[in-house]
């Protein structure tokens, strides 16, 4: 049911799945970043899921095989999917595509890339406009560690608390001795955690995701992980610290949490944050959800009932 074709967007490996049937008008496109870290997945991996999306959407869609650590550093990854959805952008009425109704769309660092390439979009002129966002258990925001839902799957399966804060490292080439100084929240001065708690506060998640929540004990602030760790503060790696200028101008957002997972309330934050600036939001909730969960898709008994939801969540926002 679909032509699939292995392309290059400005250097950036690209696979496109073209639905067969013809269509009367144009077609709207999705552009997929996968998850996996910055250092795993591929457009293999997602192969499944991206074919599915694209006969169920009636969409055409472009899988973005942006090249992964250690070939490529932070923020090249940012960087080329930027490129790719750009190009896309141009020339979308190539692939029988509708450049005014282009979906982005991620799971994990796919949706930290989503959110990114969204922002930085905002204020192009000589673009057409993305038309919506799909954010999957996304990655948000580097500066707390101790949300709810980092308490909560502090120890679970394939993401827990520790790990997130060792795969950042690993991706950003630090030094992996910082890492209990920032799961603590010692790289953060007081300065700009008085700054960004409107947007990252554990305040503002639903009591109903907090029970059992324990404000964590103070810290001291160390000033010299602040110093080597820079690039937790950028919009590009946690989106959540954009200025409200910026998240106004965000497109429809569809966003999809799990219940078992440290990201959840990253999600939940975004959700907020966009709501607040009266960008019209579609969130799903999964309550037996898991991160990696959709990694899981098309794999018969493998498979999770939640992988499907997810997907097929996807699909029906992007219809």
């Amino acid at each position: 049911k679909l032509f699939i074709k292995d392309l290059h967007f400005d250097e950036v490996p690209v696979r496109i799945y073209l639905p067969r049937v013809p269509s009367a008008s144009k077609r709207r496109g999705v552009i997929f970043f996968h998850g996996g870290c910055g250092m795993f997945g591929s457009i293999r991996t997602y192969e499944r899921i991206c074919r599915y999306i694209a006969r169920k959407s009636d969409s055409v869609v472009a899988s973005v095989g942006y090249h992964l650590f250690p070939e490529c550093k932070y923020p090249d990854q940012n960087l080329e999917c930027l490129t790719a959805t750009v190009h896309f952008l141009k020339t979308a009425e190539n692939y029988g595509v509708d450049p005014h109704r282009i979906i982005v769309c991620g799971d994990s660092i796919g949706g930290t890339f989503t959110a990114g390439v969204c922002q930085e979009l905002v204020n192009r002129r000589d673009l057409p406009k993305i038309r919506a966002q799909v954010l999957i258990y996304p990655f948000l925001q580097a500066l707390n560690f101790n949300l709810p839902s980092y308490q909560k799957n502090a120890f679970t399966a394939f993401l827990s608390r520790e790990r997130t804060v060792h795969f950042i490292l690993k991706y950003l080439s630090k030094d992996s001795s910082m890492k209990e100084a920032i799961l603590a929240g010692s790289h953060v001065p007081e300065s700009m955690n008085s700054k960004y708690r409107k947007w990252i506060n554990p305040d503002l998640i639903p009591e109903i995701f907090k029970l059992g929540y324990k404000p964590p004990l103070p810290t001291s602030f160390l000033p010299q992980v602040h110093e080597e760790t820079q690039e937790l503060f950028e919009t590009r790696f946690s989106p959540l610290l954009a200025e409200d200028a910026v998240v106004c101008c965000l497109p429809d957002t569809c966003i999809i949490t799990c219940e078992h997972d440290v990201l959840r309330d990253d999600g939940l934050l975004y959700k907020k944050r966009l709501e607040d600036n009266n960008v019209k939001v579609t969130w799903h909730h999964m309550e037996e959800g898991f991160h990696c969960a959709v990694g899981f898709f098309g794999y018969g008994i493998f498979s999770f009932p939640s992988s499907s939801k997810m997907v097929n969540h996807t699909v029906n926002f992007i219809k």
